[in-house]
């Protein structure tokens, strides 16, 4: 395995105990031969911390690893600017769930010991493109790039507490035409996010499939539908000039739409490299996360 010899530090403003953390992670960095970068933002949090600052945009030129302090959010944040250049990333757990930052606080000492001696294992997880058609007078195709999403591209009203209408469209072929909410278009990796709490299945990472997940739907008959992780996504909204429904990206809007506007969502071919200490388990996490059931008493392995 690499051994890692640049890191590059992120931590979330404001979050409870990422400055504790993040002191601690420094001197124990200090202790190895290793040269550290710290995020803009990041660094506001230390004051002197004397290592070398970098915009979030050009992070991946300046190491070979990011260690990100927060919550799951911090990591979406981090893995639009890294994914493209392949510079794997880790998380030290300082939010909720944390489902993508498995390294409790405590044991952060032991656990980047293991690796930095290059013991611990590597999960590609893919990102969902997302882009509109534009309406410009003699352009053709989806030439307007809304941006990138580990978790999951979303259409839903914005502001306004009502229906809308859309299409929708996969590799090219109708599937349904719906009243509701919205649509979470999610990867594996959002399957435990947003897509979970709407009633979509939980996926393992590992999978090279998308769930679409209807958003309180008008119809008892519309279920979340996982299809192929190369699919093309294709949604088409209503013709209703009273709404104008937003796109976002990992929560984060990037478009509001207008009537008749076509988005489509792809597979990004790059994946984000997520590195994990040994031992680690999918579904550990998920009986620590989400409270499933240890072994029973009395039964062997």
């Amino acid at each position: 395995m690499k051994e890692f010899k640049r890191i590059g530090l992120v931590g979330r403003p404001g979050h409870s105990g990422v400055v504790e953390t993040m002191r601690r992670l420094l001197a124990y960095l200090d202790k190895k031969d290793v040269s550290v970068v710290l995020v803009d933002g990041s660094s506001s949090l230390i004051e002197d911390h004397g290592q070398t600052e970098s915009p979030a945009q050009e992070l991946s030129q300046h190491c070979d690893l990011v260690v990100v302090v927060g919550g799951d959010g911090s990591m979406l944040n981090v893995a639009k600017y890294v994914a493209a250049d392949k510079v794997p990333v880790i998380g030290i757990n300082r939010g909720r769930l944390g489902f993508l930052t498995d390294i409790l606080p405590d044991e952060l000492e032991a656990q980047l010991d293991l690796v930095l001696a290059g013991d611990y294992s590597v999960e590609s997880r893919f990102l969902l493109d997302v882009a509109t058609q534009s309406k410009n007078p003699g352009s053709s195709g989806f030439d307007q790039s809304l941006g990138s999403a580990l978790n999951d591209v979303v259409l839903h009203p914005g502001r306004a507490a009502q229906m809308i209408e859309f299409e929708l469209f996969v590799d090219d072929k109708f599937v349904y035409s719906q009243a509701s909410d919205g649509l979470i278009v999610a990867t594996p990796t959002g399957s435990t996010a947003y897509a979970l709490s709407a009633g979509g299945p939980i996926m393992h990472p590992g999978l090279n499939a998308m769930v679409l997940v209807p958003m309180y739907p008008h119809s008892l008959n519309s279920r979340p539908i996982v299809v192929d992780g190369d699919s093309k996504i294709r949604l088409v909204v209503a013709a209703t000039e009273s709404l104008s429904p937003q796109i976002s990206c990992d929560g984060e809007i990037r478009h509001t739409a207008s009537a008749g506007d076509e988005i489509l969502v792809t597979k990004n071919p790059v994946a984000l490299q997520l590195i994990h200490p040994p031992q680690h388990s999918f579904y550990q996490a998920c009986r620590s996360k989400l409270g499933w059931g240890n072994r029973l008493v009395g039964i062997d392995d």
